[in-house]
This record gives structure tokens, C-alpha cells and sequence, in this order.
């Protein structure tokens, strides 16, 4: 089975989703201890969008996140660049593109807003990722970037590293179709920057008022700014 290494590869990394994907889903709600289905609401309402707006969800997966955003009313698009986790997501009624996100297969701004969610992190090259974002996005258009963090608790963090090394590549034995890709996920959330320096990185890339809120201590982090207007 594949796993990715943390110079993230594009190949490597596809490759490594592909073999999670059958059971992708599942692997998540049990590696999280439930607390997923809460992530991607607060996503969802972070976002702000509604009937008539068009969302891009990048490093949708098999779209179970895109399903929730379109709770919204909005038109919302799945793209993720593992076409494996796009297909076990076939029966999601959402539309599905294949892409990169850092050349993303769509017109200049044509979005209302677009989001991506644990998918960053796994971007060889994340300001191009965060431009690419901006590029596709109207003038005032809104952006949220889930992803795993920092906690806020020391002792808590301490606790933590020590569950993404020993307990949850043991638990994904028991779960994931891949359990191997398991321990490069727990290296490279341990090797994501903290909130601050996320929020310099997003606003470097051209995004404005990027601010952020902490859920589950700080275990993930909403980080969300808007394309500025000309």
C-alpha cells in the first residue's frame, strides 16, 4: 500500500488517497471520535453562502463535504485531484471535477466562494494553491480553509502529538483500506504551522481580513478572508 512522503509529491500523494478512498469516510468519523460531521457544519456557516451563490470545494474527497455545503442552497462544485476519491463518491449527487489546486480547471471568477478542508495541507505548493483560490474567485468573494491545528492547551497539544503517532495509526489499522497512508497524515499535521502563521501565509497570497476560530481546542482551525474588491 502507498503512503506519501512530506514533500508531498503530487503523484505520491494522489496515489496515497486513491488507496484510502474505499474506505475514507468511515476512517475519518472513527479517527476523529465523531467530531467531523461538527467540522464540516461550522465550515459550512463560516462560509456564508446561499441560494444563488456558486462554491468551490477543493480537496473535496468523495464529496461528503460538498453535500453538507450545498445544504446552503448554493450551486456547490467537488474537485480534488485523486480521481479515486471522486469516484467512491459516485453516489453523491454533487457535481464532480478532477483538478489540481494549484492550476485549477475553471475561469477567472467564477465563484462566489470556495473552501477546502484538510486539503492544504497536502498541497506541494500552497500559495500557488492560495492564489489559484483568489484567481477563481469574484471581488469580495469569501474563503474558509479548514484544517488541522494547533491546541490552545499545552498539555493538551503534548497529549495529542502523541495520539496522531501512536493511537491513530493503530486505530486506522482497524478501519482504513490503507492504514500505512495513516502515519504520513499524523507527520504532516504535525508539521502544519500554527493559526498565526497559517493566517500570514493566506494573506500573502492576496486574501484580506483573514482572521481565524479554534473548534475542538484548537485540534482544527477555521481560517476565513475575502478577495478584495478592485
Amino acid at each position: 500500500m502507498s503512503r506519501a512522503a512530506l514533500d508531498k509529491d503530487p503523484r505520491d500523494v494522489a496515489s496515497m488517497f486513491d488507496g484510502v478512498a474505499r474506505r475514507y469516510d468511515v476512517t475519518n468519523t472513527v479517527l476523529s471520535l465523531g467530531r467531523d460531521r461538527h467540522w464540516r457544519q461550522a465550515t459550512r456557516a463560516a462560509l456564508q453562502v446561499r441560494s444563488g451563490h456558486k462554491v468551490l470545494d477543493l480537496a473535496a474527497g468523495t464529496a461528503v463535504s460538498t453535500v453538507e455545503l450545498q445544504k446552503s442552497g448554493a450551486w456547490c462544485v467537488a474537485t480534488d485531484f485523486s480521481v479515486g476519491m471522486l469516484a467512491a463518491g459516485a453516489a453523491r449527487q454533487v457535481p464532480k471535477v478532477a483538478g489540481d489546486a494549484t492550476k485549477l480547471p475553471f475561469a477567472d471568477e467564477v465563484f462566489d466562494a470556495v473552501t477546502i478542508s484538510f486539503g492544504l495541507r497536502n498541497v506541494a505548493d500552497q500559495q500557488a494553491a492560495l492564489r489559484e483560490m483568489a484567481r477563481v474567485t469574484r471581488p469580495g468573494g469569501r474563503l474558509v480553509v479548514c484544517e488541522f491545528s494547533t491546541p490552545t492547551s499545552r498539555l493538551f497539544a503534548t497529549a495529542y502529538k502523541e495520539y496522531l503517532m501512536q493511537a491513530l495509526p493503530r486505530m486506522a489499522e482497524a478501519v482504513s483500506s490503507n492504514p500505512e497512508a495513516y502515519v504520513y497524515l499524523a507527520e504532516s499535521i504535525r508539521a502544519w504551522p500554527d493559526q498565526a502563521t497559517l493566517a500570514h501565509e493566506i494573506s500573502r497570497a492576496g486574501w484580506a481580513a483573514v482572521r481565524w476560530r479554534n473548534l475542538t481546542g484548537g485540534i482544527v482551525a477555521l481560517h476565513a478572508g475575502y478577495k478584495p474588491l478592485r
